[in-house]
């Protein structure tokens, strides 16, 4: 029988359970626009018991990047002291090339993604094309437009797994909310790549090359004392699931419309629902919260 998920009203009584803390940005600290009520106390709260936290987020974009949107959100710098992006990891692996699957790849890309994630190329020993044909790899951070879908991109797609050039994907993530609206991600577009037989290399939750990474830059904690806090059951829970990390579901986030209906405020009928969407996917948290608040 599957254990319910319970549904706690803040984080305050996890906190004195663990050493140290990853914390997913979209959807728990903002919504791509603006920061979430109590996000900035809540943080505020952890920062004072001296216990170290970072924030990791599937954003296709450098950590330095990510840290000037938080800003502009209205976040203080002294409360975001460590930003791990996908974007940064993307980066460090297409400039190492340490990993056996770069082998052979050369160095023309095209890009699909937005104007804003160019960042992720500067002084990168590569160069970009502007077609499949002349490719010898796909860097993919994203849509190029937010109201776009997968079909728009089915030729791109077709063309480049029918040549056999590989993909890389910056963003796992298949969508997100932002500023209330559903839009796709990099993640949904390498998932279509690899239904046509193309090959694909991801940087990002859910996958423990990223969490490596947190953990060495939390000091190398013993797992069982590191929490982590999402809102999406495919990469914040079950990449913490994977590496043996306690997680707290946001539900208020990207799964907001399975988990509560407006018409239910019972908490025991939220809990039962939120129980049952996680035995469908297959990742169960710690416990739930509506929102990151203290």
């Amino acid at each position: 029988m599957t254990n319910r998920v319970t549904l706690a009203s803040g984080i305050a009584e996890f906190v004195p359970k663990y050493e140290a803390f990853i914390i997913d940005l979209w959807g728990v600290i903002h919504d791509g626009v603006s920061l979430y009520s109590g996000v900035i106390d809540c943080l505020q709260k952890i920062s004072d018991t001296g216990k170290p936290y970072l924030m990791l987020t599937n954003a296709p974009r450098r950590a330095a990047s990510v840290a000037k949107s938080m800003d502009f959100m209205g976040m203080p710098p002294r409360l975001q002291p460590t930003i791990i992006s996908s974007g940064e990891a993307t980066r460090l692996g297409l400039e190492e090339r340490r990993d056996p699957w770069f082998d052979g790849v050369g160095n023309a890309f095209l890009h699909i993604g937005p104007e804003r994630d160019d960042g992720l190329f500067e002084n990168l020993d590569m160069y970009r094309v502007p077609n499949v044909e002349q490719a010898d790899l796909i860097v993919n951070t994203g849509p190029w437009g937010d109201n776009e879908t997968v079909t728009d991109y089915e030729n791109t797609l077709q063309e480049g797994a029918a040549k056999g050039i590989k993909m890389v994907c910056a963003n796992p993530d298949l969508e997100v909310i932002r500023g209330g609206s559903r839009i796709i991600c990099a993640g949904a577009l390498a998932k279509r790549y690899e239904q046509m037989g193309g090959d694909v290399l991801y940087y990002g939750k859910p996958h423990k090359p990223i969490y490596d990474i947190c953990l060495y830059q939390l000091g190398n904690p013993s797992i069982e004392k590191v929490l982590a806090i999402g809102d999406s059951l495919a990469t914040d829970i079950s990449g913490a699931v994977g590496v043996g990390i306690d997680s707290i579901l946001v539900v208020g986030g990207i799964h907001g419309e399975e988990f509560i209906e407006n018409s239910t405020k019972n908490k025991d009928a939220i809990e039962r629902r939120i129980t049952s969407v996680c035995a469908r996917a297959g990742h169960f948290p710690m416990a739930a919260i509506k929102t990151f608040n203290w």
